[in-house]
């Protein structure tokens, strides 16, 4: 498995990276709230480890982040909070599953294995006429072609694709994948729909789903045979 580690205190993640490592996983390691958050959405990882207590942003903020913009990559917390109104704060804010510190390593393990296997078993997959959106792989498919998508790639085509055929506006479309705090450049919606088509042009799909500019609104998704 692909895993992010989301962890500040160094020893820590030094133990878990080299364990993880050794167990056949390919690990990167996050210590900071602000830092994972985008690394999250940008990498298409099978599994996030996420410390609840981190130095910028906690663990929970950084989970509701996650979830408000699209992400659903499975998330195990990791946590010195073992009370049963923290545990149903972390699952709430869209953690999958829970383990308190001290852990043995063989539970850490195990969890994830079966977090994987959860993840195979639903196989959550959305069709869009001709295409496949692959959530847990986060991929488009169309035949034996397929795009993997980023995080904010794929949130951006997923809420498009909820709402097929209608005109969605870029304030609407900024604030369900950027956010609401998001201050860069006003131009970013645009700026994903290109990188989008030119993945809809790669898997040659089009004219069955594209992806078209209303001037002066925002953009709709249009799916040959929608509605």
């Amino acid at each position: 498995m692909k895993l992010l580690l989301v962890e500040d205190e160094e020893k820590m993640a030094r133990l878990l990276q080299r364990g993880l490592t050794e167990a056949g996983h390919q690990v990167d390691v996050c210590q900071r709230g602000e830092d994972a958050l985008e690394q999250a959405l940008q990498i298409a990882y099978d599994t996030v480890l996420l410390d609840w207590n981190l130095p910028d942003l906690d663990g929970v903020a950084v989970l509701r982040r996650w979830r408000e913009q699209g992400l659903r990559t499975p998330v195990l917390m990791l946590t010195a909070r073992g009370t049963v109104g923290e545990k149903v704060v972390g699952l709430r804010a869209g953690a999958d599953d829970y383990l308190v510190k001290p852990f043995a390593f063989e539970e850490l393990l195990a969890r994830l294995e079966a977090l994987h296997r959860r993840g195979d078993a639903q196989g959550p997959a959305q069709q869009v006429g001709p295409l496949v959106l692959d959530s847990r792989r986060r991929v488009l498919r169309h035949g034996d072609r397929e795009q993997v998508l980023t995080g904010r790639e794929f949130a951006l085509f997923a809420e498009l694709a909820s709402h097929a055929g209608e005109v969605l506006a870029r304030s609407s479309l900024l604030s369900h994948v950027w956010g609401d705090s998001f201050d860069g450049p006003p131009n970013i919606v645009d700026v994903y729909v290109g990188y989008l088509r030119g993945k809809l042009k790669k898997l040659e799909v089009e004219p069955g789903v594209s992806i078209q500019s209303v001037r002066g609104v925002g953009f709709r998704l249009v799916v040959e045979g929608h509605g």
